[in-house]
């Protein structure tokens, strides 16, 4: 499933609506003259996730990132010019912490584990997925969004690796902006986050 293009429709107005969490004025920049920021959110996929549950409990550790992925504001990858971020906007949190939430959830709606927990909740598990953000991107030569996460399935007895891939999926992107940069990057997630379900469903 390595490489999927998620060439899905964004579903509209009613979805675009739901992926914008809130517009806020940054009062400290505001009143440096700076222009405010929209703030945005990802959402976790609900259809399309595997229905058969495994008897095993896992662990989702937040995943990794390199700076600049490792902030709240939304990459674009413009060519020779490298990494710019999107103007006048930003995620609702720290990337790395909002896929983390959006990866246990999908864990949760497709309930395909029997348990789904953070490190900090104390829950003696079966294994740890452990993850790194790659790319989580506007490519704007492209006009598309990419995000890539590389994930390994580690036994909690014993810490020995048992799986490893990494996860890429796409979604277009015609307008570089905004609701319409966030939505493709949210169907790209979906579609990376959907695979991860399956893969870590799968018995051990």
């Amino acid at each position: 499933m390595n490489g999927v293009d998620a060439r899905a429709s964004f579903g509209g107005g009613a979805r675009m609506r739901a992926l914008v969490a809130c517009v806020v004025a940054a009062g400290a920049l505001a009143g440096c003259g700076s222009d405010p920021l929209a703030t945005y959110d990802l959402t976790a996929p609900r259809s399309g996730l595997s229905a058969r549950p495994v008897r095993a409990s896992l662990v989702v550790s937040a995943p990794e990132a390199v700076a600049p992925l490792d902030s709240d504001r939304i990459m674009v990858r413009a060519g020779a010019e490298g990494v710019t971020l999107l103007k006048g906007a930003q995620w609702s949190d720290r990337l790395p912490a909002l896929v983390h939430s959006r990866l246990i959830q999908t864990f949760e709606n497709g309930r395909s584990i029997r348990s789904v927990s953070r490190p900090g909740d104390r829950v003696a598990a079966d294994f740890n997925l452990v993850s790194e953000i790659r790319r989580f991107e506007i490519d704007a030569q492209s006009r598309s969004a990419v995000v890539e996460i590389s994930a390994k399935i580690v036994r909690e007895q014993g810490g020995r690796v048992v799986a490893g891939r990494v996860f890429e999926a796409s979604a277009p992107a015609d307008v570089i902006e905004g609701p319409s940069a966030v939505a493709a990057l949210d169907e790209a997630m979906g579609r990376a986050l959907r695979d991860i379900a399956a893969w870590a469903a799968a018995p051990r």
